[in-house]
Order: C-alpha cells, then sequence, then structure tokens
C-alpha cells in the first residue's frame, strides 16, 4: 500500500483519491469539511478562495496525468521484454521439442508422397502452428486434445459452410474468421492454430474437392500424429536431460 501523502498548499491539503489509489493519483481536499479539531491541528483557514482552488487544482491535475502516463507506459512496454525465468531453459528443453517438430513434418512429407496421385497434401500450414503450441508449451490451454480437435473439426466446417454459402472473397473470409472465434469461445475450445483454416480452405482450390471431409482431413487427421509424436517428446524431455 503507498504511503499517504499530506501537501499543505496555502489552504488545501491533498489526499489520495481512494478510488484510484493504485494509480497513486490526489485528490483535493477543502479544509473546512475537516471539523474544527482538523483545522487546528492544521492551522487552515476555514476559506479558501475560488481562485487559490482552481491553481492547486489545475497543479494537481497535472501532476496526476504524469503519474498515470508512467504507470501506464511501464505496462505497455512490459509487453514487449521476454518473460522472467530465474533461469535460461535447459538444452534438452529446446533440443527436444524441435526434434519433434523436425519429424513431424518429415512423417508428414512422407505421407504427402503417397497421397500425390489423389492431388491432396497433409502437410498444412495450421500444422506447424499445432506442433509450435503442442511441442513447445504441452501444458497450455491450447494444447489440450479438447480444444485441438473440438477446434480443428468446427473451424474447418465452418470454413466450407462460409465457401459453399459466400463463395471465395474477402466477405466468406471475415464472416468464416469471425464465426470460428465465436464457436471456439463458445464451446470453450480455444485454439489458436484453427482459426486458419476457414482461410485455409477458402483461399485454397485444390482443398475445394474435400468439401465437407475437410472437417477430418488434413486438419484433424494430422493432429493424431502430432499427438503421437508429443508423447514422445514430453517424454524424452522428462527422462533425457543434458
Amino acid at each position: 500500500m503507498a504511503a499517504q501523502v499530506h501537501l499543505r498548499a496555502n489552504h488545501c491539503i491533498l489526499l489520495p483519491s481512494t478510488s484510484f489509489s493504485s494509480l497513486h493519483t490526489f485528490s483535493l481536499v477543502n479544509s473546512s469539511n475537516l471539523g474544527g479539531l482538523g483545522r487546528s491541528f492544521l492551522g487552515l483557514n476555514d476559506r479558501i478562495s475560488i481562485a487559490e482552488r482552481r491553481v492547486i487544482k489545475r497543479k494537481n491535475d497535472s501532476s496526476s496525468v504524469i503519474i498515470r502516463a508512467s504507470a501506464g507506459g511501464a505496462a505497455i512496454w512490459d509487453g514487449f521484454m521476454p518473460e522472467k525465468s530465474s533461469k535460461a531453459p535447459a538444452l534438452s528443453d529446446v533440443f527436444w521439442p524441435s526434434a519433434g517438430a523436425f519429424a513431424a513434418m518429415a512423417m508428414l512429407g512422407k505421407i504427402d508422397q503417397i497421397l500425390a496421385p489423389k492431388g491432396i497434401s497433409m502437410t498444412i500450414a495450421p500444422l506447424g502452428a499445432v506442433c509450435a503450441v503442442l511441442f513447445a508449451t504441452p501444458s497450455s490451454p491450447g494444447a489440450r486434445k479438447y480444444n485441438m480437435f473440438m477446434a480443428q473439426i468446427g473451424c474447418a466446417a465452418i470454413g466450407v459452410l462460409a465457401f459453399t454459402i459466400l463463395g471465395p472473397g474477402w466477405l466468406a473470409r471475415s464472416t468464416a474468421l469471425s464465426a470460428a472465434m465465436a464457436f471456439m469461445i463458445y464451446t470453450r475450445s480455444v485454439h489458436p492454430p484453427a482459426a486458419s483454416l476457414p482461410l485455409l480452405f477458402i483461399d485454397g482450390v485444390k482443398l475445394h474437392q474435400l468439401n465437407y471431409w475437410y472437417a477430418l482431413f488434413p486438419g484433424a487427421a494430422g493432429c493424431i500424429l502430432l499427438c503421437l509424436i508429443q508423447e514422445m517428446v514430453c517424454y524424452l524431455k522428462e527422462n533425457v536431460k543434458f
């Protein structure tokens, strides 16, 4: 709790405002409202001229603005700094997630070679973001299996529906993304990589042939493989440290 500051200026005192004490703002208090004991203790007169009040209030307002700006500026710049940690991550904590990402993309690439005659691919950009969530931040809400599969399937289906009704273009993209956000929030399944699935379908001509199968493939199907690799990555991070 910030210490109370009493500033005596002619016939007024400045007290910290209780509603904005965290910002260290100050409010003007008329000495005539303090009672006889307060006036005799502070040695203040009963009346304060309007001119004196305006001068002190102007000074008080300017000081409050400066203090507010400094406090708000510190909070803004704090977001541009790296997260504070007691120590740097171990080499194994960096290596295993990176190795897992390499293995995931290598396996998806091999599957692509098998699926190439059919003109479809498993390697889509959102799965790269899924790798980052699953391997680098496995304890985050976005890495929960419910969040991932619910969002992947729902957002992909929304993309197909928006394209079917509105066709290609900015209106379909904006509508699909908005609906995908609402879906994830309502179902409590926020999974950031899934928000790109509707946009990918609307702009990807090769994916249009999948129609509503796109809800399961390649996003949800690819996530099954990534979940298996995540289990290996988490096991190695816990048991093989260097």
